[in-house]
């Protein structure tokens, strides 16, 4: 065999050397638990779900933030003792149903915390409900932590707020928010409050319960697309769609423009992320991961796009269960005692098989969490056929307490965008060709042609939104509309709130209003109409609602129990 030269000796003498030198001197110092051993960073282990805890809990406390804030805000003009639709008389409504009992019968039919409270005090109740949410949501949003008491906490104020909201609170991102946030219960230990509780480890049943969630989400809103409107088989839904959704935004404005090719694309890709995608769940770690970040791509684009109150950004919740530690690392800062570095710590124990001993409380928290599998298990199953009827309905609940329900959404979509412009005037004559008739403004939808389209999302102008459904319906059937109008003729401050223009403002208030229906259409960019400031161009169709007096109005109030509005 050839001998070795210089060069392939040198490594094994040097060894030799160093042993020498060391001989008497103290072991080297391990590298530290967040470094490898040549002085890099440690990287996360897959598999573990700690630091998708805290984010989850994040999502999620700011989603239910922004929900009691728009509660706040909005619930004593909607809901409260002189609201729109007052509670209380749909809580009475309810009572007379069930014979007058407040038993079990009214309880489960409209479950509430409010069959509770004194209802004198409506608005006192309604605001309570609302501050306690902030307040729990934003200590879980700021701490990163929570336990089932909180999480709990928010779930029945939520709960008790939705049940009383009527037509107001009839959006499918109020179950949505519901179901998510009762998955969010069983995330957390039962009392400790720690954004790392050692002894509870995220469930990986909860986890596939916030992935079913999504997986349902997604493709119940593309089946009721393709079942539903021609446009969406036909791929020319985005032609009209950025100018008839409820609230536009200014991004809507310019995409509607786009070339027709592009909102091809648009539905198409649409049709992929809503009807393949979620099926990339079932597909391992590396698919999972990639369809949560493709429905977090396509949320923003949705957000970016539109106004659609906090359902996108609700959505993206569920969606963060796709991940696991090692891929939302890059999230939280490193360095010894950091978060990334106790997760660390924990993985390697839990290598060395020296994670905590099971305890009696670990054993009733994984059988509730298996009870949570049979349950949600077991309320799929209306759920699941709906999803394969070919007359699947879309954002239904099937139990009161809206744990698992259907979704969808634009399952068809308008044409034309049409918009009921309130008016009035402080003419004794309405019919008088002399007569001056004035806009109200809202704070979001359509109406001066000049206002640029808002951006308000997450934020939810209810009333706005309930004015678009109206628009392509007849007052008749939003019976609120009348009961709007009235309070306008009185220039009632706390409706009035919920508007962004009064033209009565320090005036004697309107001595008639009506309801003025107009198709509105985008401005072209660049056209005419953009040149004189012009977002909007409108054409009148005719009447929505005639011109009506307060002295009008007066049977009409009293036969539906509306507290009847005095001129301030």
């Amino acid at each position: 065999m050839p001998r070795e030269g210089p060069a392939m000796a040198a490594p094994g003498e040097q060894l030799r050397r160093r042993k020498a030198a060391d001989a008497g001197q103290e072991p080297a110092t391990p590298p530290g638990p967040g470094h490898d051993p040549a002085g890099c960073p440690a990287r996360l282990r897959a598999g573990t779900f700690w630091l998708t805890r805290i984010v989850l809990l994040r999502a999620l406390a700011f989603v239910y933030f922004v929900a009691f804030l728009v509660a706040f805000h909005q619930n004593k003009q909607l809901i409260g003792d002189r609201g729109l639709l007052p509670c209380r008389v749909y809580l009475k409504s309810v009572q007379q149903h069930f014979q007058g009992r407040v038993g079990w019968d009214a309880v489960s039919y409209a479950p509430t915390i409010l069959w509770l409270l004194d209802w004198s005090h409506m608005d006192s109740n309604l605001d309570a409900l609302a501050l306690l949410g902030l307040g729990t949501s934003s200590f879980i949003l700021v701490t990163g932590c929570a336990n089932m008491v909180l999480m709990t906490a928010l779930w029945v104020l939520y709960m008790s707020l939705v049940n009383v909201g009527q037509i107001w609170y009839s959006f499918g991102w109020e179950s949505q928010l519901l179901e998510t946030g009762f998955l969010g219960i069983f995330l957390c230990p039962l009392w400790t409050l720690s954004r790392l509780p050692r002894k509870t480890p995220t469930s990986r049943i909860v986890l596939w319960g916030f992935r079913w969630l999504i997986f349902r989400i997604m493709l119940g809103a593309g089946l009721i697309k393709i079942r539903g409107d021609r446009c969406w088989r036909d791929l020319t839904c985005m032609d009209f769609h950025y100018e008839t959704q409820p609230v536009p935004n200014p991004m809507a404005y310019f995409l509607h423009r786009s070339p027709w090719w592009v909102h091809r694309f648009e539905t198409l890709s649409n049709h992929f992320l809503e009807l393949v995608v979620p099926f990339f769940l079932f597909l391992g770690r590396r698919m999972c991961i990639l369809h949560g970040a493709l429905q977090i791509l396509f949320q923003v684009v949705l957000i970016v796009s539109g106004n659609l109150s906090f359902l996108n950004w609700l959505t993206i919740v569920p969606s963060i269960a796709c991940f696991d530690d090692a891929t939302l690392g890059f999230l939280f800062p490193s360095g010894p005692g950091s978060l990334k570095d106790r997760v660390l710590k924990m993985q390697k124990e839990e290598a060395r098989e020296a994670g905590p001993t099971p305890t009696y409380g670990c054993m009733v928290r994984q059988a509730a969490n298996l009870a949570l599998g049979v349950l949600v298990a077991w309320l799929s199953i209306p759920v699941v056929l709906n999803l394969l009827s070919p007359k699947q309905v879309m954002n239904s609940s099937f139990n009161p307490l809206r744990i698992v329900n259907t979704y969808g959404a634009f399952g068809s979509i308008t044409r034309e965008r049409t918009e009921v412009i309130l008016q009035g005037t402080a003419s004794p004559n309405a019919s008088a060709p002399d007569a001056v008739w004035e806009d109200y403004e809202f704070k979001c939808k359509p109406g001066d042609l000049r206002r640029r389209p808002c951006l308000i999302s997450p934020y939810h102008h209810r009333l706005d939104w309930l004015m678009w459904f109206a628009a392509f319906q007849t007052y008749e059937q939003h019976e609120w509309v009348i009961h709007l109008a009235g309070r306008l003729l009185a220039n009632d401050a706390e409706v009035l709130s919920l508007l962004a223009f009064n033209p009565f403002a320090d005036k004697a208030p309107p001595r008639w209003v009506r309801g003025e229906h107009y198709r509105y259409k985008f401005s072209r960019p660049g056209g005419l109409h953009a040149a004189d400031g012009k977002w909007w161009i409108r054409k009148r169709i005719g009447p929505y609602f005639p011109p009506l007096s307060l002295r009008n109005l007066k049977g009409y109030f009293r036969s539906r129990e509306w507290p009847y509005p005095a001129p301030d």
